[in-house]
């Protein structure tokens, strides 16, 4: 499991987060909801410790153990994963040698060529991309929908125990959403943890959620089950919010 305990966050002295309390559960997909500015994207990278959000109080617990202060190297090896919602590209080093590289730096052993070949080419055919696709710049002249799946193909390798994917819907045409929510919800029936950042209900209504949360103003505002989005679809936030009480 993990837990967070009343997480308060802020940017260059401005406050974003005011008080997060969440607990992710093994095995589950859990969604996290809002409108633009409520602070998703904050709470996303303040769990992996961007050196510009800063945890001004609060816990981040994994499996009964403090980690708020990790580095980001340091949780990634204790298993978290960020899948951004802007990723940046490296011009010069392959999809192939960049998940290398990453699978060896959080491994407890080393991967050998042969070994990391077979699992790289296994992982990519899942998610109908091509071997020239490994052989490409990470990021360098990707389409968005590449971007996301490439995105998916690093938590495919690294196999990570929990995983924070930021708008992965965006970009995506359906047969990738359904390729990509399929392997999510695969992901996650090994007992791995799945956050799942969005704005639209389009992805939700494949990956069927156990829990949604909706942010508002740097707070968890609402939670329910998968019938929350549907709500949402119908009032919007300010609806579904407004009649909370």
């Amino acid at each position: 499991m993990l837990e967070i305990k009343n997480l308060k966050v802020e940017i260059e002295g401005k406050e974003i987060l005011k008080g997060i309390n969440l607990k992710l559960e093994d095995g589950k997909i859990h969604a996290l909801m809002g409108p633009n500015g409520s602070g998703k994207s904050t709470l996303a990278l303040a769990l992996m410790n961007h050196p510009k959000y800063k945890i001004t109080s609060g816990k981040i617990i994994l499996n009964g153990k403090d980690i708020t202060n990790l580095s980001p190297d340091e949780k990634a090896k204790k298993g978290l994963f960020l899948s951004f919602q802007n990723p940046q590209e490296i011009d010069g080093v392959t999809v192939y040698n960049f998940l290398r590289q990453a699978l060896n730096s959080v491994s407890k052993e080393k991967v050998s060529i042969f070994e990391f070949r077979k699992l790289i080419e296994k992982k990519a055919e899942e998610l109908g991309l091509e071997k020239e696709f490994l052989l490409r710049y990470v990021n360098a002249g990707f389409s968005g929908g590449e971007k996301k799946k490439s995105e998916i193909l690093q938590m495919f390798v690294l196999d990570p125990s929990i995983a924070i994917l930021d708008e992965t819907d965006s970009g995506l045409d359906i047969d990738s959403l359904k390729t990509i929510s399929e392997g999510i919800k695969k992901f996650t029936k090994k007992g791995k943890i799945s956050l799942i950042i969005t704005h639209y209900k389009r992805m939700l209504e494949y990956l069927k959620p156990d829990k949604i949360f909706i942010m508002s103003d740097g707070k968890i505002a609402l939670e329910g089950d998968k019938t929350l989005a549907d709500e949402l679809e119908k009032k919007g936030y300010k609806g579904v919010l407004s009649g909370k009480g």
